[in-house]
């Protein structure tokens, strides 16, 4: 699963790095070095014009959405809770997936995620878990796949108030390859560059040739370190937390 990750970068760096064409830079997120469920996050979207056969092409956007998925059809927003991932496996066929899997996709920009391993201490013979930060090699900006859906509220009367209505994402998962595998049999899936317009493209509804579009990263281009503990605490934050500590 992923339970953690890392989004530092900048709104304005992210748009530039994911040609986005719609941003409203009153939607601002801190940088996060220990983003966890059910926070805000960053997501870039692809939104068809609303008016039917209209010709305005899509516009990608970038904005916050909050990580824990509440499917349309949830009595409360606390389903999202349970829902901040989706296996690639059966993501096209699951109740709470299927149609966003087929209409409504996103990219969770990610400097990196983090993952636990199980170790026996040498004196006391106890299990410990030992997070590491995953992390492309290269330094570049992961894009994970991801889902979105939107959730009425139905306390509030009047469709038109913004607070009826909250936006939601999950992040899709396959097994662990590179070195993340070593660590944990799961990991986030990120889509590769050459994939970006196809997922993104609200348009696209096949789901077999969505599905061809999740492909693990091959070996050599992950890598990870031991880092502190602190990670464990969700109040933690701040670039300290991936500096690298004995394992």
């Amino acid at each position: 699963m992923c339970g953690r990750y890392v989004s530092s970068r900048a709104p304005e760096d992210l748009v530039r790095l994911f040609h986005v064409t719609d941003w409203r830079p009153e939607e601002a997120l801190a940088p996060s070095w220990n983003v966890a469920p059910t926070d805000d996050v960053w997501a870039v979207l692809e939104r068809a014009p609303r008016t039917a056969g209209a010709e305005e092409p899509v516009r990608r956007q970038l904005r916050p959405l909050r990580w824990g998925l509440v499917p349309s059809w949830a009595r409360d927003v606390k389903t999202g809770a349970r829902m901040i991932n989706a296996r690639m496996e059966t993501v096209h066929e699951r109740p709470a997936f299927r149609r966003a899997f087929v209409r409504h996709r996103c990219l969770l920009p990610a400097d990196g995620f983090y993952e636990w391993q199980q170790t026996r201490a040498r004196d006391t013979g106890r299990i410990r878990k030992q997070p590491y930060f995953v992390h492309p090699e290269d330094g570049r900006v992961m894009a994970l796949a991801g889902l979105y859906a939107y959730w009425r509220d139905p306390a509030v009367p009047h469709d038109d108030d913004p607070a009826a209505w909250l936006t939601t994402c999950t992040i899709i998962t396959t097994e662990a390859t590179d070195v993340a595998g070593r660590i944990h049999p799961r990991m986030p899936l990120a889509i590769a560059p050459d994939h970006y317009d196809a997922w993104l493209d609200p348009r696209h509804q096949d789901p077999d040739g969505l599905r061809a579009l999740l492909t693990p990263p091959a070996d050599g281009r992950l890598d990870a370190r031991p880092v502190s503990t602190a990670v464990n605490d969700v109040r933690s934050n701040g670039p300290g937390l991936l500096d690298e500590t004995a394992p």
